[in-house]
């Protein structure tokens, strides 16, 4: 079908698409304050010089263990990122809503940390139970490890900490008593070990299994969100903070590639348009990047992206919202999920009044009638009405009457109000503010209901941020209903492979 239609998706491209081009409003370098947990201060120190020698923000630390942090940040809500240990502190971060935005850095795993070598033989719970094992414990209140290492042993954990030796507020304090040889073991993150000198790991079985992540996030009060959001992203990316975290033998988890401005590409079918222009642009300021948006027919979005031949194209979108999930099938290779957010409905609309009497797509055949319809090689809206017409055997009755066939149902609106058309075929929301001009002719219900889902490209070099902005997206309801649309952002992702079409609707 593509092909078929190859140069006249070539010049539709170039005459009806929409380039929008989102620029964040200009924010200074200043001073950045960090809360970090403090068994990441070694290689976040690192980071963040190197961030400053290479931007010029000044980043200010504070460093303790997770749970001392939260409990500051409640208190005192000042500050720009907070670096959380493990999942529930960020989740007890989330509850008292002193985090936003999330980005994780590095995969950690609660260990048992002995003096290299083993010398006291110590490989299990038993053996640390024996009354001449020194033992550290991380305090559960405090640190993270020690709240993760409580949850996994459970009554163990009493009996450990009856005899502990020592318990300290944060897991460098521990580690650091068991590098001097005041005690023999301690309880400690895999990535601990590394950071001291003469110490070696016992993998537990009570601990082996279970992970956390480190995340930074950026605080809900903070005042300078595009330069904390810009130094989050340096955290993260693989070539800056990702390499640090490695080098000091953590597992760092994949960010996105590092731009100190990154441009994300989105692809948009034209009807999403009145619903997300105003969030893109908040998005962008917030982030302080560019973002690059066509809005266009699917058709032509789908053609397009065929023409470049794959995403190694830099101008390859990183993002897709398409206006059905009918247009999401041709790119399945490079958005193999995604996630429905809204639905519209189709409909015919007809001048105020509904002279012509338009009750049916029946009616849409009747001689002499001007009738606009979008293009079904171009646009979703085109697509799935010519499908519908043909599966009610209506399609070459009606497409004679069509005197006009356009890319986006825009167009065909803006024909109907210089009464150039008696009749068009539309979303509702074309014509959701303009009652006082049009009326609605409602369609079979089982066939005229588009469905919008939004994609992140899987090998997008903007990935976290392409899945931060439809988080963003979804936080915004009430702009998809004002515009008209029915929300559907409450559901699960679904797999590009596994969507199954009606016979009816099945591109051929």
């Amino acid at each position: 079908m593509m092909k078929k239609f190859f140069s006249l998706l070539l010049l539709a491209a170039a005459t009806a698409a929409v380039w929008v081009v989102l620029k964040p409003d200009k924010q200074g370098s200043g001073t950045l304050t960090v809360f970090c947990a403090a068994g990441l201060k070694k290689p976040v120190e690192e980071i963040a010089l190197a961030y400053q020698k290479e931007t010029g923000t000044e980043v200010r630390l504070q460093y303790g263990g997770t749970g001392t942090l939260l409990s500051q940040l409640k208190i005192a809500r000042q500050g720009d990122l907070f670096i959380a240990a493990d999942d529930g502190a960020l989740a007890d971060a989330k509850k008292l809503e002193v985090t936003r935005e999330e980005f994780q850095l590095v995969k950690q795993k609660p260990v048992l940390a002995v003096a290299k070598g083993n010398p006291k033989h110590i490989d299990s719970l038993e053996a640390l139970k024996k009354a001449e094992i020194k033992l550290a414990l991380p305090n559960p209140e405090a640190a993270s490890i020690g709240r993760v290492s409580k949850k996994l042993l459970g009554a163990e954990w009493n009996a450990l900490a009856a005899k502990a030796a020592v318990m300290k507020p944060t897991v460098t304090e521990i580690a650091a008593d068991l590098s001097l040889g005041a005690v023999d073991a301690a309880i400690v993150w895999d990535s601990t070990v590394p950071q001291f000198k003469g110490l070696e790991t016992v993998m537990l079985p009570e601990l082996a299994k279970h992970e956390e992540f480190a995340t930074a996030a950026v605080l809900s009060f903070c005042q300078q969100s595009a330069e904390a959001m810009r130094f989050a992203r340096y955290l993260a990316a693989p070539e800056k903070g990702g390499a640090i975290f490695q080098k000091h033998g953590f597992k760092a988890m994949p960010g996105d590639k590092w731009a100190a401005r990154p441009d994300l590409i989105l692809y948009s079918g034209g009807v999403n348009r009145t619903a997300i222009e105003k969030l893109l642009q908040q998005f962008a300021t917030r982030e302080g990047i560019t973002m690059t948006t066509v809005f266009n027919g699917c058709g032509i979005l789908c053609a397009t992206m065929k023409t470049m031949g794959d995403s190694s194209n830099p101008k390859f979108p990183d993002a897709y919202y398409a206006c059905d999930i009918c247009f999401v099938p041709p790119v399945a290779q490079q958005f193999p999920e995604s996630v429905v957010l809204t639905e519209a409905e189709i409909v015919i609309a007809v001048p105020k009044g509904n002279a012509q009497n338009i009750r049916t797509l029946a009616d849409l055949a009747r001689p002499g009638l001007r009738v606009g319809l979008c293009n079904a090689e171009q646009s979703t809206l085109g697509f799935l009405t010519k499908s519908m017409l043909k599966s009610m055997n209506l399609w070459d009755s009606v497409s004679k009457n069509a005197s006009s066939q356009v890319p986006t149902a825009d167009f065909l609106v803006n024909q109907m109000r210089t009464g150039s058309l008696d009749a068009a075929v539309v979303y509702r929301i074309n014509i959701h503010n303009d009652s006082a001009h049009f009326d609605a002719v409602p369609l079979p219900a089982d066939k005229s209901k588009a469905v919008q889902p939004f994609a992140v490209r899987h090998d997008s070099p903007n990935q976290q941020m392409g899945r931060r902005l439809l988080a963003f997206l979804r936080e915004h309801r009430e702009s998809f209903e004002s515009a008209g649309f029915v929300w559907k952002g409450d559901t699960a992702p679904i797999k590009s492979a596994e969507i199954v079409l009606p016979d009816w609707l099945k591109q051929k």
